[in-house]
């Protein structure tokens, strides 16, 4: 099918293309700047909060998997609200007037998190009255408005994929690395929270599962999350990346409180003084930390006909791979080569 994929560029995009393009589709990447595609594909630049650049992507195609999205843990909620609902509701426009058949809208699990430890759960609805943080609420709306156009004329579905990793994350692995390196990486509490991850590979597999199956009966009107389904403690998973890029295991502890306090203080601190970028934490962040959340994989594996095919441990031991190569490359002077992870 001729596939268009919004937010082509980033890390968990291009492997979406790149795994869709495997797979014998067409596909069109819409992204902000051009980007060195795996796979031979059609790259159109522009914004999906520009509706005429958007339906000019559009023209000809038969499905859409939208990524593009404004995620940070800190910013305007205007902003939000301009890039991942307005943004993705003139997608779904430009989608329904150009005649697409398939979308699937990829949101997070982030939509239906109240703070409260998840264990085992399903993928409940999202709720963007008790969603936690801009970013969260923004994506809960977008995937409501997504699933509110599944029908005859489209089938859609939503994807929730949990804590993408692989090479050439700049940010959760890109963060573990820097401080372990430095010797500055900290746990909250006792890093004993169990966390889903995903592959970066396993997710872009699963969704391009789910575009293929996105019309089916037990599919198209409903939202999945899209994990490894092997949860590990917090302190594993942090030593275990630390280890691969090189550095040093967290032996400093900070207690949530404090953990959430402090980050409560810096994300004020960012917003009043307009820094760019991603602060060094968070309130979300310490509660994501130090709070359980994992998922039942067995209805996404049954809907989607689809397993995992990357374990957490095949996983890392590419990334210690991607570390040493990368840490090669430097020696000999030369530039790196990772996608970038900007939507």
């Amino acid at each position: 099918m001729k596939v268009l994929v919004t937010g082509g560029r980033g890390l968990l995009g291009s492997a979406v293309v790149r795994e869709l393009a495997r797979r014998g589709h067409d596909v069109t990447s819409f992204q902000r700047s051009s980007a060195a595609h795996a796979y031979p594909v059609r790259e159109v630049l522009g914004d999906v909060t520009d509706p005429d650049a958007v339906a000019a992507s559009m023209v000809g195609q038969e499905g859409v998997v939208h990524l593009a999205a404004l995620v940070s843990m800190v910013g305007a909620w205007d902003d939000f609200v301009r890039v991942n609902v307005d943004g993705t509701r003139i997608v779904l426009d430009a989608a329904l007037a150009a005649g697409v058949t398939r979308f699937v809208q990829v949101s997070s699990p982030s939509v239906a998190h109240a703070g409260e430890p998840l264990v085992g759960a399903p993928a409940t609805p999202a709720d963007p009255d008790h969603a936690r943080g801009n970013y969260a609420r923004s994506k809960a709306i977008a995937e409501l408005d997504a699933l509110s156009r599944d029908g005859d004329a489209m089938a859609v579905c939503a994807i929730r994929p949990h804590l993408v990793w692989g090479p050439g994350d700049t940010q959760l692995i890109g963060r573990i690395a820097e401080r372990a390196r430095a010797g500055r990486l900290m746990l909250v509490d006792d890093g004993a929270a169990l966390i889903d991850t995903t592959y970066v590979d396993n997710a872009a597999d699963a969704i391009a599962q789910a575009f293929e199956r996105c019309d089916a009966p037990d599919v198209h009107g409903r939202a999945f999350v899209v994990s490894n389904g092997q949860p590990r403690t917090v302190f594993e998973l942090v030593s275990r990346i630390a280890i691969a890029a090189g550095g040093r295991p967290p032996t400093r502890h900070l207690p949530y409180a404090a953990a959430r306090a402090a980050g409560a203080a810096v994300e004020r601190a960012w917003v009043r003084t307009g820094r760019e970028g991603e602060p060094p934490l968070t309130a979300f962040v310490a509660e994501q930390l130090a709070t359980a959340h994992w998922f039942d994989q067995r209805e996404t594996w049954v809907a989607l006909d689809w397993r995992p095919r990357v374990s957490i441990e095949e996983g890392l031991a590419e990334l210690a791979r991607s570390f040493s190569a990368e840490a090669d490359a430097t020696r000999r002077g030369a530039p790196a080569t990772w996608p970038s992870t900007a939507v």
